[in-house]
């Protein structure tokens, strides 16, 4: 039978995937026709209300116009309109929105529009969001964790600049962030390295969501055997986009130099027993509580291996008085499992 045919199968998914191809082409099509239309009626509102001397009452006349010409389609209630003028005068430029800004949902650009005022951060979140293909919700999550200010302008501790190849050392300082949101864990008094990297392992989702576009998980304490000697990495991936290894050492404290050290010594053995010819270099990435900046640099200066240092925040304790009021996460999901059941 044709169905257990090896050559008709390769057959039948190079089928599937050229109309899963078409379908996506198609509403690609279909959505920068929609964010185009919604650009040029913003557009002519914005022309009428200044040549006319038209009010806001424009919007709530034209909407009424609109529905009664158009009764099958939505977006054109007053507020909708309201939206398109104000994103015709936030991008002025066509060509922008025609190349760029139409590869991204309605829905995301009102998101950009509310939340980012600077028009550098807006056009960097677009590029950001048509890259990594988000939802508007993590688009959401992003923004308010401040992404583009933990990503792109503050200065980081690294030495990739000198101890990785170009373009690599670029690519690899701008995916690292300063510092690390893990706002999904709650800070307890008593937490030590392996309580966090527990926490983090059972929220990889949130965890790789952080970590960003690229990162696949591989483990935690990842064991290598170096000279007879057992060693466990805290946190072990490897970046699609940088063809790499990364190896994350967590801290619960101060940034110490002895870190980089150690983390130097790591990286050098996945470097000789995991990594293949067609890797790049493995990179170490240090997270800690504080680091005093001058401190990590003189550690970093004379590494021979490429590593970052980033300090990390997980969510602050819960105040004493609210701990006895407040449920924990394993009896809100034992009500859960309780209600579902």
């Amino acid at each position: 039978m044709l169905e257990n045919n090896k050559s008709y199968n390769k057959f039948l998914i190079e089928i599937k995937t050229q109309i899963k191809s078409s379908q996506q082409r198609a509403l690609l099509a279909v959505n920068k026709e929609l964010i185009l239309l919604y650009w040029n009626i913003g557009s002519k509102i914005l022309e009428a209300q200044d040549k006319e001397g038209w009010g806001a009452k424009i919007i709530e006349t034209l909407s009424k116009e609109l529905k009664n010409e158009f009764p099958d389609l939505t977006g054109f209630s007053s507020r909708n309109l309201k939206y398109m003028r104000n994103f015709a005068e936030t991008y002025r430029d066509f060509l922008f929105v025609q190349q760029v800004v139409a590869q991204i949902p309605w829905g995301h650009n009102l998101v950009l529009i509310e939340k980012i005022k600077s028009y550098e951060q807006r056009q960097w979140y677009v590029l950001k969001t048509i890259e990594n293909g988000w939802s508007r919700n993590t688009l959401v999550h992003q923004i308010e964790s401040d992404l583009y200010s933990r990503q792109v302008t503050v200065e980081k501790t690294t030495n990739f600049m000198s101890q990785l190849p170009v373009p690599q050392n670029k690519l690899a300082l701008e995916t690292l962030k300063d510092p690390y949101v893990f706002d999904f864990i709650t800070m307890r008094e008593e937490m030590n390295e392996r309580d966090i990297e527990a926490e983090l392992v059972k929220r990889v989702t949130q965890l790789l969501l952080e970590m960003g576009s690229g990162f696949a998980f591989l483990g935690n304490q990842y064991h290598l055997n170096v000279g007879g000697d057992d060693y466990y990495l805290d946190l072990l991936f490897y970046n699609l986009k940088l063809r790499c290894y990364v190896v994350v050492e967590l801290k619960t404290g101060k940034f110490k130099p002895e870190y980089a050290g150690k983390l130097n010594f790591y990286l050098s053995a996945v470097d000789d027993l995991i990594k293949s010819d067609e890797d790049n270099p493995t990179i170490g990435i240090i997270l800690c509580k504080e680091k005093n900046k001058i401190v990590a640099e003189y550690a970093l200066k004379d590494i021979s291996k490429p590593i970052g240092v980033s300090e990390y925040k997980l969510c602050e304790d819960i105040p004493e008085d609210m701990v006895g009021t407040l449920p924990s996460i394993e009896e809100l999901e034992n009500k859960l499992e309780s209600i579902i059941e």
